[in-house]
């Protein structure tokens, strides 16, 4: 007999890229940093003493966002603390969506977003790509027929690395009725020239919720904080009802509050990432393989017909080198690889010319 409610028994779990405890493998199917967190994180974490730990930690992280609120030049009450973005999915659909109403996503896009909504119970509305991974031109007007109460976009995109433009985000949040969550978990990577910013938009729209994370831009996968942002009518109550009482531990709210105070750390390693990104899309492109324009830490690279994506993914694999295969509608043909670290990417490269023989 069991005891799950019916929809849970029904789904499918998230499926996580693989982690190995293996020495030596080169990890670039998780999109993780490649470099490490700053000093003033290593040295926040010397100083801490386990004496700290017996106490519970403040409940609403009170440093942290005041810290994040100067840096995007808000108040504390436009933020709200998470123990990764993805809780901060999980609040926003507990919070705003009842059972039966409709989550829309775009597909492909991240896999947690249909887990997180079945939990709930909810209606799913998958909108699907061009063939070239754009938008329809309708969107608007098709997110407007499915009657969803919530829109969540991945902007960077997952798994392509497209950018939807700030102009367009405001004109989806001023025609959308419900709450229109940007999931903005690779923000940190994009090209300055693309002056990409949503965050003035949260003064404008009451139905924006913008996420943000430290596991990518600010080398802290491991530690598992997120942050929203968005008008406080939206932060007060996942803030006061539906958050867990101590969502985020001691040492991880000053850790990642050492993040971000230190931002010029943090820029260097994403102008690095972006330099390599470029570097890395000329020398698969040189060995003929096609990644897409990509605005994250990752690159989607079309395989060629006759190599298999899937065969080089578990070629790879074999070489102790972990990129990421989705065995799903569009994609299949495709891996997605990780921005390493030049040691990690010339490796990368040398193994795929040996796959290919060339």
């Amino acid at each position: 007999m069991s005891f799950e409610r019916k929809n849970i028994a029904q789904m499918r779990g998230y499926i996580p890229g693989e982690q190995s405890v293996v020495e030596g493998v080169i990890k670039l199917n998780t999109n993780e940093n490649p470099y490490p967190a700053s000093p003033l994180v290593a040295d926040t974490l010397a100083g801490i003493q386990v004496g700290d730990l017996r106490r519970y930690p403040l409940p609403t992280a009170d440093q942290f966002r005041k810290t994040a609120a100067q840096i995007h030049q808000l108040d504390p009450l436009n933020i709200i603390p998470t123990n990764g973005g993805d809780e901060l999915l999980r609040l926003a659909i507990t919070t705003f969506v009842d059972e039966k109403e409709t989550i829309t996503v775009t597909k492909p896009s991240y896999s947690l977003y249909p887990i997180l909504t079945k939990i709930q119970n909810c209606s799913l509305k998958e909108i699907s790509l061009s063939q070239n991974f754009g938008l329809p031109n309708n969107f608007t007007d098709l997110i407007k027929k499915t009657n969803a109460k919530m829109c969540i976009l991945v902007n960077p995109h997952a798994p392509t690395g497209s950018l939807l433009t700030m102009s367009f985000i405001n004109e989806l949040a001023e025609s959308f009725p419900g709450v229109l969550v940007i999931d903005e978990a690779y923000v940190d990577f994009v090209d300055p020239s693309e002056k990409y910013n949503c965050i003035p938009l949260v003064k404008k729209h009451n139905n924006l919720l913008l996420l943000r994370t430290l596991s990518k831009g600010y080398s802290l996968a491991g530690l598992r904080f997120g942050y929203g942002i968005a008008d406080p009518s939206l932060i007060e109550p996942m803030m006061s009802k539906t958050r867990d009482s101590y969502n985020t531990d001691y040492v991880s709210q000053k850790l990642a509050t050492a993040a971000l105070l230190s931002q010029d750390y943090a820029k260097n390693t994403w102008d690095k990432i972006r330099w390599s990104r470029q570097d890395l899309m000329r020398r698969l492109a040189d060995l003929g393989l096609t990644p897409f324009p990509s605005q994250t830490n990752f690159l989607l690279t079309q395989v060629p017909e006759e190599v298999d994506a899937s065969t080089l993914y578990n070629q790879l694999k074999q070489k102790n080198i972990f990129v990421r295969y989705f065995n799903e509608e569009s994609l299949r043909d495709k891996i997605r690889i990780s921005i390493g670290s030049k040691k990690e990417n010339d490796v990368l490269i040398s193994s795929i010319k040996d796959i290919l023989g060339k």
